[in-house]
């Protein structure tokens, strides 16, 4: 379905056309009529089926419409908080902010991101000058509330958004805490890609006659991504992964690893096969992540190396390949992490390397999804030629300690004349 069909206002339809959205995802389908009704929405939607747009148009055309009414009363533009969006991590706050910030350039309407793990003072100022729509993690929201530096009150639209991760990382007893200071009188928006036990009693408790909305499974992957795996031995990946770098039909390549120290060892592999590139860990500065995550989007880089700290909650425009490099330990990270490639119909590729102490957890991904992945037999790569830079490293480390050598001899020679 078109856009055009889904009765969204003139100054929308502009942003969507600006960014080239022509067709509506099936969640967007089937959530915005309803949300644009102002009923409450418990979706439980699949990784990379672009529901952040789905509750972004309703809630930014039934704010517009409101000022409107509004205006014809009284002509004064009062911004107060009237959304509120909830999101577990740094990462997907930041990212469904950067998805409402088109879309608001039409409207006239105001929003800001707040988050933890960096100073509080620019996003103080922010809501101090007006927003209609804030996006927080839990515990900042509840630090700032706690301080009195604005209140709920005037909260008209609550999203919760990734509800199942909100309850595996303990956020629970934070988010009971916020919907006590919300006006009863709200509509109310629950997003999931799972619908355990306790997310569907804080659903019956919180929400009014919601609107169930089902779009895939959380199992199921998308048709759009090709998968493979070659069946390797942990010596061979590093020439594996510089082969397949190297391969320009891929623009942008996005490398999972299991630790943050991999994540260093797998970058070292793609610098050594001179590919522009980067890493992501959760040691490195909220604004180190955001700068390299802005440089694979915008092609500054062709491969990001990261853990699982990215398999969810982001999304990125002409992903060309996931590598999963080390199989996750559990088979619906492996669905998260793919979903990152082939967003909104286009067509990629996600490449697994998988050793023999791996075949079980591979057995476990494909029962989940409920097909076989191909195996890739390709041996190609074996004539690749090994790049590494550790002899530049050890030759720099040496250089390093030949200087302080000598300057510490010539500190002691000195002494001595004197």
């Amino acid at each position: 379905m078109k856009f055009t069909e889904l009765n969204i206002i003139s100054p929308l339809q502009k942003a969507l056309e600006k960014k080239e959205f022509f067709e509506a995802t099936e969640v967007q389908e089937k959530v915005i009529p309803e949300a644009l009704g102002q009923n409450d929405i418990l979706a439980t939607a699949k990784t990379g089926s672009w529901k952040t747009l789905a509750f972004a148009l309703p809630i930014l055309q039934n704010l517009y419409n409101r000022r409107l009414e509004s205006w014809k009363v009284e002509w004064k533009l009062d911004r107060k908080i009237q959304t509120l969006i909830l999101a577990p991590t740094r990462e997907l706050a930041d990212q469904i902010w950067d998805e409402f910030k088109p879309l608001c350039t039409n409207t006239n309407l105001k929003n800001t991101v707040i988050f933890g793990w960096k100073s509080q003072f620019h996003q103080v100022q922010a809501i101090k000058k007006g927003v209609e729509i804030l996006i927080a993690t839990p515990w900042r929201l509840i630090d700032l509330l706690e301080q009195k530096i604005f209140t709920l009150d005037d909260v008209e639209i609550f999203v919760l958004d990734e509800a199942d991760k909100m309850l595996n990382m303990w956020f629970f007893p934070d988010i009971e805490k916020v919907i006590k200071l919300l006006p009863k009188q709200r509509q109310s928006m629950f997003f999931s890609a799972t619908m355990p036990n306790k997310i569907q009693k804080l659903a019956d408790k919180i929400l009014r006659e919601p609107k169930n909305i089902s779009v895939w499974e959380v199992s199921s992957t998308s048709d759009n991504i090709k998968q493979e795996v070659y069946f390797i031995d942990n010596a061979q990946k590093r020439q594996l992964l510089q082969y397949v770098i190297k391969q320009e039909k891929y623009n942008s390549i996005l490398v999972f690893v299991k630790t943050k120290d991999d994540t260093e060892t797998v970058l070292e592999y793609a610098q050594a096969s001179w590919i522009t590139c980067d890493n992501i860990h959760r040691n490195r500065s909220q604004n180190a992540r955001i700068k390299a995550l802005k440089k694979l989007k915008t092609w500054e880089i062709k491969v990001l190396v990261t853990t699982d700290i990215l398999a969810r909650w982001v999304d990125i425009e002409d992903l060309s390949c996931v590598i999963n490099y080390d199989l996750p330990q559990e088979a619906e990270t492996y669905v998260h992490r793919i979903g990152r490639t082939a967003r909104a119909g286009k067509n990629w590729i996600a490449i697994s390397f998988c050793n023999d102490a791996q075949r079980q957890k591979l057995d476990t991904i494909e029962k989940l999804i409920g097909k076989s992945i191909k195996v890739n037999k390709d041996i190609k790569y074996k004539e690749e030629k090994v790049e590494s830079i550790k002899k530049e490293y050890s030759f720099s480390e040496n250089r390093k300690k030949q200087n302080q050598w000598n300057w510490n001899k010539k500190r002691y020679y000195s002494k001595k004349r004197k």
